[in-house]
């Protein structure tokens, strides 16, 4: 073999993909002794998985090992003996040598970035700095397209170009945390020479098989795996909990692929993301659909990403017989039921409680939720067409109501859940007062209970995340994280995790009105009420005393941050 590394990729190739059949034994095969371009040193052994009732997925795999191995005697002596006689020199002319880049890897980067979280349990101070890296890949306009989650909270990125050893300085165009996508830019000119952008497919098929490139931790160069769409469907992201559509396969897909392409047919029909919790070889990619769907609303509002939005309602199945004939269905009909209307959504004027909701644009909802998706039999949840709208886009719906027929139009709303899921590249709000920790409910804050974070958080602030919704656009869950021991909380210190309901007798709506309460109070105490039912009194004047003091002995810059 011409080097190490050949030798190491064809015995990957098929030592792993071609194994317990008819196997050959190069060594001692009389045809591959006398071809004098190869050096046998090593016995490579192969097998070949139904040939001819696998063709195309063989050709593929042939074609692989030529790119590494061509050799027209080879070729000829694979046509001679499996009769694969489609598979021309021409095919495989596109061949690089040991010491060139190959032109297809190169528009792939690895990005490491400097990670510096917010402590969302200490909200003055932040977490130790830590390294990370990912995968990205050059696009049009001379960009690098990667996963929101490998840039969120960095404070510094480098990318660095395949086979080359310098690392450049890159910086963030946009986030969109939604949908899991950043966009990334490099300065130096230096950087864009002989870089030749990756275009975009279109949605694969059940069954395609696709290459997945990146830099997986474990190593230091690329790495390419293969796999087959298994499934196509609306996916909890986990970075920020959408539901957006995603693309499931079989191939792995670790630390560090995060942002890599998944490439079919020297096109870009992914962007890989997460993996499955407990599942092997299983992985997820961001389609296409998708990426356009994100590039298209960054080229809307360059400077103020808006992101996906949402009907500010909630569903349920009809499959139930006698809950359609309850809600005046009649035979034939499929859809919806409305179960919640938010009030600060565009939903309130135009949705009511008890509403079917029977077609979304002119198609029809089956009573599971799903409407058609592509052409032949895949349905899919019909959330899948709000996801295509931008924020203002009027969506149409056809509706039952009290047995009537309504054709209505609903503007895509805004998402704005009471408890936000992710605040990246924010610093968290806090107040202290008196040595009481104030700050807004936020998944991070529950995050920070550890990855089983659900079961070990505290149980009703989580049910506030999950379930349940904002009454006003500027309502808050402010909580009490945590006491500071002092004179003036004596008593106090072992409340932790209380929702803060009142103060001084006014319902508090948000962090921002506490702090004017308390701010603006006159009275010689202040006395806060939680949802929990405990109650806490301070003394204001001796508050107003010790809180420098407090500052002062848990070295704490600023008693706020808003």
């Amino acid at each position: 073999l011409k080097s190490l590394n050949q030798k190491k990729l064809i015995e990957s190739l098929f030592s792993k993909n071609y194994k317990n059949k008819n196997l050959i034994n190069f060594s001692n095969t009389t045809n591959l002794k006398t071809i004098n371009s190869f050096e046998i040193q090593k016995k490579v052994k192969f097998s070949f998985l139904n040939l001819r009732n696998n063709y195309d997925v063989q050709k593929r795999r042939i074609e692989s090992f030529f790119r590494v191995a061509l050799n027209n005697k080879i070729l000829n002596y694979f046509n001679s003996t499996f009769n694969y006689n489609k598979l021309e020199s021409s095919t495989f002319s596109n061949i690089s040598n040991d010491d060139e880049a190959q032109p297809e890897l190169i528009p792939i980067v690895k990005i490491s970035a400097e990670i510096t979280n917010p402590n969302y349990f200490i909200p003055w101070q932040k977490k130790t700095s830590r390294s990370s890296t990912g995968s990205g890949f050059i696009i049009e306009g001379r960009k690098i397209m990667t996963n929101a989650h490998v840039v969120a909270e960095a404070t510094f990125l480098t990318v660095r170009k395949f086979g080359c050893p310098t690392k450049f300085p890159a910086k963030v165009i946009v986030a969109g945390h939604d949908c899991d996508l950043a966009l990334l830019t490099v300065e130096d000119e230096e950087f864009w020479k002989d870089l030749t952008p990756l275009s975009f497919g279109s949605l694969p098929l059940l069954q395609d098989e696709v290459q997945v490139f990146g830099y997986p931790t474990g190593g230091d160069n690329i790495s390419i795996t293969r796999g087959i769409v298994s499934r196509i469907e609306l996916v909890s992201y986990s970075h920020a909990l959408t539901t957006l559509l995603a693309i499931q396969i079989d191939a792995a897909i670790n630390p560090g692929n995060s942002g890599g392409p998944a490439i079919k047919d020297d096109k870009v029909i992914g962007v890989a993301f997460q993996i499955l919790a407990g599942a092997e070889n299983m992985g997820y990619i961001i389609p296409v659909p998708i990426i356009k769907r994100f590039l298209a609303e960054v080229e809307r509002s360059p400077n103020n990403y808006i992101g996906f939005g949402k009907l500010g309602i909630l569903c349920q199945d009809t499959e139930n017989p006698h809950l359609r004939r309850f809600f005046k269905m009649q035979p034939g009909m499929t859809g919806v039921l409305v179960t919640f209307v938010s009030p600060i959504s565009n939903a309130a004027e135009i949705i009511k409680h008890d509403d079917i909701i029977l077609e979304i644009e002119d198609q029809k909802i089956g009573n599971d939720g799903t409407i058609k998706f592509r052409a032949g039999r895949e349905r899919i949840p019909f959330d899948y067409v709000i996801s295509k709208k931008f924020v203002g886009d009027e969506l149409k719906l056809k509706i039952l109501r009290d047995g009537e027929l309504l054709n209505v139009a609903l503007p895509i709303g805004q998402s704005n859940p009471l408890v936000q899921a992710r605040n990246f590249d924010k610093l968290p709000k806090y107040f202290i007062y008196a040595g009481l920790v104030f700050t807004v409910l936020s998944q991070p804050y529950l995050m920070e209970y550890g990855d089983d974070w659900v079961n070990n958080g505290p149980k009703r602030l989580i049910h506030k995340l999950f379930c349940e919704h904002k009454k006003t656009k500027d309502e808050e869950v402010v909580i009490l994280s945590h006491i500071l021991p002092d004179e003036v909380n004596m008593g106090y210190t072992q409340l932790v995790n209380l929702e803060v309901s009142f103060c001084n007798g006014e319902q508090i709506n948000n962090l921002k009105h506490l702090i004017e309460i308390v701010e603006s109070n006159k009275s010689p105490t202040i006395r806060f009420n939680t949802v929990e039912n405990w109650i806490i009194v301070i003394d204001a004047e001796l508050a107003k005393k010790r809180n420098n003091n407090i500052l002062e002995t848990y070295q704490i810059p600023n008693s706020k941050r808003e």
